[in-house]
């Protein structure tokens, strides 16, 4: 097993005996977890709000993005996903869908390169 999976696994077992202890999991289906990562993304959304991006508050931005994660490994651990394999899959797809020689100095979508 590589290190940076063990250390995923380790937050992410961290995280299930946090929950467990408080007998949480019965509030963690898909559905609320989905809907749980999207109001904590929102809430990093509004770290930006009427600002400059260099205007972020670190602190608040660290826990917001904390929780984004949080619930993002726990939709993933209910789903048996390894988090590992998902990202470096989807990496893979986004190096096809916008290769360097066109997608450079650009923000276009990949249809439209």
């Amino acid at each position: 097993m590589k290190k940076d999976e063990t250390e995923i696994e380790d937050i992410t077992e961290r995280l299930i005996k946090f929950r467990d202890r408080r007998k949480w999991e019965q509030f963690h289906n898909s559905k609320d977890l989905a809907l749980a990562l999207s109001i904590e993304a929102a809430e990093l959304n509004e770290l930006f709000l009427w600002k400059s991006a260099e205007d972020v508050n670190v602190g608040k931005l660290k826990e917001e993005l904390a929780d984004v994660l949080i619930f993002a490994f726990l939709l993933a651990k209910k789903h048996k996903l390894n988090i590992r394999d998902i990202m470096i899959k989807k990496i893979a797809l986004n190096e096809k869908k916008y290769p360097a020689d066109k997608a450079t100095n650009t923000a276009r979508k990949y249809n439209e390169l």
